[in-house]
């Protein structure tokens, strides 16, 4: 697996991830609004850490900057 994502695009993931978390454990929201933007958080979290997106690849994407 070779990295596709930049840093600004894994910033910008774990702080998307985070917010969802905070929305969570205030209770702002819940039911399948929860499950799915939670489902989403942890995909943007673990994708963030290893540096590689399955979709990016998919469709030719690459945020890391020059080759």
């Amino acid at each position: 697996m070779t990295k596709n994502m930049g840093a600004l695009d894994r910033i910008i993931r774990i702080l998307l991830a985070a917010t969802v978390a905070v929305l969570y454990l205030y209770e702002l929201i819940s039911g399948t609004a929860a499950i799915v933007l939670g489902v989403f958080a942890v995909i943007f979290f673990l994708t963030s850490f290893i540096g590689f997106c399955p979709l990016y690849a998919l469709l030719g994407i690459k945020t890391t900057g020059k080759d």
